[in-house]
């Protein structure tokens, strides 16, 4: 009888802070009780998924542009134009319809011509405001400016998805507000159809797998966890608030999935993309394959976690 209590009890308490949207910051056992398994996997790689709470429904598996990048290049684009075009092309030709792109990347010249001419409700592009001045930038501490220029950089009317890039505390909701708020407005106006934030710190991932602005998140996640494979914490406690997140209708797109090319072994890669997909962490997860025959060697390995 006391044990079917507690159990009560803490299924009530589960739920009241899930309600409150508190769950995410609660304690580890509740976290840990959260059942994610109604959430379905996809049948292949390139199968349409839905992100949480949104109508958008993108490929499982992204393309990202942003490997290594800084100072507005990354490895995609500093690969030079030809390259990028075979690259983007071949994801595009084997069904990626995810295009995951940022400002600091220096992505959007280089994916707009790839994209031209393909009907944009194919395409789901995905890009990040860098909200701090740096060498290359000088952001205008909202988001009108910003996004308005990576629409005409990509040419097209609207982005998909806009988050705010490397947030790295959970003071970010009043840092960022303007950002945020005017991410809102272009919500509303069309010229954006999802907001969220990059997260690059556990206490800024917490606090947006509750917060009610978030429609998607960005989440460094893999089987080793750990700041020495890019992670924000353990493993399993990152796992814990993926699930709290996900459980809380906000969309989750895992990154970092082979700790930004420190998870190079065939049984490395394979281990990270089953622990993320049996424990179901991710709507999607992008990665920053360099060549064709990565695209090839990513799908194929994702296929066959997704069939076991």
């Amino acid at each position: 009888m006391n044990g079917d209590m507690n159990q009560s009890r803490r299924e009530f308490l589960r739920r009241a802070l899930a309600g409150a949207g508190l769950a995410a910051v609660g304690p580890a056992c509740l976290s840990a009780e959260i059942d994610v398994s109604d959430k379905p996997l996809p049948p292949k790689a390139t199968a349409r998924v839905k992100l949480g709470k949104t109508s958008i429904r993108p490929s499982f598996l992204a393309q990202g542009t942003g490997f290594k990048g800084y100072n507005h290049s990354s490895a995609q684009t500093r690969m030079g134009k030809q390259a990028f075009d075979r690259l983007l092309r071949h994801g595009l030709d084997r069904g990626i319809s995810f295009i995951d792109m940022a400002d600091l990347y220096g992505s959007h010249p280089f994916v707009r011509d790839v994209i031209k001419g393909i009907p944009r409700e194919k395409l789901v592009l995905l890009s990040k405001i860098w909200p701090r001045k740096a060498s290359w930038n000088t952001p205008s501490g909202g988001a009108k400016a910003e996004v308005n220029r990576f629409r005409k950089e990509l040419g097209v009317d609207y982005l998909d998805i806009c988050l705010i890039h490397c947030v790295t505390n959970d003071r970010w909701p009043e840092e960022y507000k303007r950002i945020r708020d005017e991410l809102s407005e272009l919500k509303e106006q069309g010229a954006v159809r999802a907001v969220g934030i990059s997260c690059h710190d556990f206490k800024a991932l917490q606090l947006a797998a509750r917060h009610p602005w978030i429609d998607v998140i960005m989440a460094r996640i893999n089987h080793k966890g750990g700041a020495k494979f890019k992670c924000d914490n353990t493993a399993a406690a990152v796992a814990r608030v993926l699930k709290e997140a996900r459980a809380n209708g906000k969309a989750v797109v895992g990154m970092k999935i082979f700790g930004e090319g420190t998870l190079t072994k065939p049984e490395e890669k394979d281990a990270s993309i089953r622990f993320v997909i049996r424990e179901r962490l991710v709507d999607a997860m992008t990665i920053g394959m360099l060549k064709p025959e990565e695209v090839d060697d990513t799908i194929s390995r994702i296929n066959r976690a997704l069939a076991a």
